[in-house]
């Protein structure tokens, strides 16, 4: 049967159902970008500070941050990335060949309830600027005590979420640069107030008064209970556990599927030693900079009270562009899932709905407060289906199983990949209960005990069967589709740079923005030598910083705009 013959079915089914085409790739600039945009975020305030009221100290910071970071990095790099490259499928198709619909269902539903906790968290955040503006106290119960600007807040996130998010995709693109300057800069504001505070001077003299402040006054070794706090193990295992679901639960295959290489996976480092390394240590001297200034403790503080006493107005933006990035993105992703649960609903009806769900769950605080053991828990939810997509990709075929042996036999249900999810779960939970091993690590032994339960069952369901006659029929419909793909390539127009002189001075004025900001913050950090001065700097920034965010955002987005309509 020719290529011509199979176009009409390949065409009548989904983009989203097929390998990535050869020229929908993209390069290393990508995937550095999407990194960078997506891990510096309003998450980043809740984490970095929880670092700070969990009691870690600062070389516990500063090395398990490093160390925790860069096994995350190894992890999206030797696992997901090769994955993803060698099969150009997203997880929940590649789950579809191997467990069959009833086990994509269930792991959507797993998909629904974590985006939307994420997301009510992120509502949760950016609301906490609003309330700043009203004046209204910090959420520091667990029950709502300012439910009217959340669902404000959260209705607006809804209704982005159904019909707006490809603009607040590209939106999102340009924040990446302004929200590493500007939490960089924060930390760099607060920090003189902090050194004061504790060495009685407002400038330092060596790399030892950092680690003194830091031991004093920011990541003190004891909790917010007095008590002794988490140690090195635990930062370790937090800042590698906290992205398991996308890196060992696999969730990326749908960014990396794009890839060039599979050597793109280095590229998380960005958004790794940006965000969850310079960024949750910044974080972490705004809050306790914040804390000393107020007179009070860490945890009476929420994200808006940070931000509003490092950056001023500019602090309020950075949260509620942060938190409403991060929360439309993550609102998307659960109203897909819910879709191709309910698949004769639209996306913007499920979208809703869901959308609808996590407005409530975002009335209660306790949603991001409790940011650290919710990703770790949402990890450990989902790495079991990373460990059955890595046992049947990688084990199989070198110890003579075959590969998608389940789409051979024309099975709607894998009984062995469910069963190993519904016994990894119970293992995973089980060994969080008998407080046998920190929480933050249970997802490796479980992704362990998973791949070893799916393959005995996997042998015993009959994936060790000859399947040579389906392989071949498999690989021939494979070729077809790159060559239908290669024929639907010959239509495309290659994307066209905008280089007009107005768009470039457009960027070099958003730039320029940046470098001020920067150059102000140094000024701040270095060139305070009294509390008068420090003032009146700290005042200049704030000003300053406030008129350069919204000339690096007007003129980012008109660019941004430029380049879009030339692309038409």
């Amino acid at each position: 049967m020719t290529t011509r013959q199979h176009q009409p079915s390949f065409e009548q089914m989904n983009e989203e159902q097929l390998p990535v085409a050869q020229n929908k790739l993209h390069g290393w600039k990508h995937f550095a970008g999407l990194y960078a945009g997506e891990h510096v975020a309003a998450t980043e305030f809740v984490i970095g500070a929880t670092f700070v009221a969990l009691g870690a100290s600062t070389i516990d910071i500063l090395l398990g941050l490093l160390i925790g970071n860069l096994l995350a990095m190894c992890s999206w790099w030797l696992l997901t990335a090769p994955i993803a490259v060698e099969t150009r499928l997203s997880l929940y198709n590649y789950l579809n060949k191997i467990a069959g619909d009833s086990m994509t269902k269930l792991y959507n539903w797993a998909n629904v309830i974590i985006f939307s906790v994420i997301s009510a968290a992120m509502i949760t955040v950016s609301s906490t600027a609003v309330r700043f503006l009203f004046d209204i106290p910090a959420q520091l119960n667990w029950y709502p005590s300012s439910v009217m600007i959340v669902l404000a807040v959260g209705s607006i996130v809804v209704v982005v979420a159904m019909y707006g998010f490809s603009t607040v995709a590209d939106f999102s693109k340009i924040c990446a640069p302004w929200l590493f300057v500007i939490f960089i800069a924060g930390s760099f504001t607060l920090f003189p107030a902090l050194s004061n505070h504790v060495i009685g001077s407002t400038t330092l003299t060596s790399w030892q008064d950092f680690m003194t402040i830091g031991d004093s006054s920011i990541w003190t070794g004891i909790n917010d209970k007095g008590e002794p706090g988490i140690g090195l193990l635990e930062v370790i295992g937090f800042a590698w556990a906290a992205n398991s679901i996308t890196h060992f639960g696999l969730i990326d295959m749908a960014i990396f599927r794009f890839a060039k290489r599979k050597s793109y996976g280095l590229f998380s480092g960005v958004g790794m030693f940006f965000g969850h390394y310079l960024a949750w240590i910044s974080a972490g001297i705004m809050g306790a900079g914040t804390a000393v200034l107020l007179k009070t403790t860490i945890t009476q503080l929420d994200p808006g009270d940070v931000a509003y006493h490092a950056l001023g107005f500019s602090g309020f933006v950075i949260i509620i562009i942060a938190g409403w990035t991060t929360a439309n993105a993550n609102l998307y992703r659960a109203g897909l899932a819910a879709q191709s649960i309910f698949v004769n609903q639209s996306r913007e009806r499920t979208t809703a709905i869901v959308g609808l769900v996590t407005i409530v769950i975002a009335c209660f605080p306790f949603v991001f407060s409790q940011m650290l053991p919710l990703l770790t828990y949402a990890g450990l939810l989902v790495v079991p289906v990373g460990g059955i997509v890595f046992a049947e990709h990688v084990l199989f075929p070198k110890i003579g199983l075959t590969r998608y042996w389940v789409k051979y036999q024309n099975l709607s249900k894998s009984t062995p990949a469910i069963a190993s999810w519904a016994l990894a779960l119970v293992f995973g939970f089980g060994l969080n209960s008998l407080d046998i091993i920190s929480f933050y690590y249970l997802f490796i032994p479980t992704w362990i005990f998973t791949i070893i339960i799916y393959t005995v069952l996997a042998k015993k369901y009959g994936a060790d069967l000859d399947y040579t006659d389906a392989i071949l029929l498999d690989e021939k419909e494979q070729q077809q589709i790159v060559e239908y793909q290669d024929e639907m390539a010959k239509d495309d127009t290659p994307q066209v740079e905008d280089n007009s002189k107005l768009t470039l001075l457009l960027n070099g004025f958003a730039f320029v923005s940046l470098v001020v900001i920067s150059i102000l913050a140094v000024n701040v950090m270095f060139y305070s030598p009294t509390m008068e001065i420090y003032t009146d700097n700290k005042s200049l920034f704030e000003t300053v910083c406030f008129a350069c965010t919204v000339i690096y955002f007007s003129c980012s987005y008109v660019a941004l705009k430029r380049h879009k309509k030339l692309n038409l």
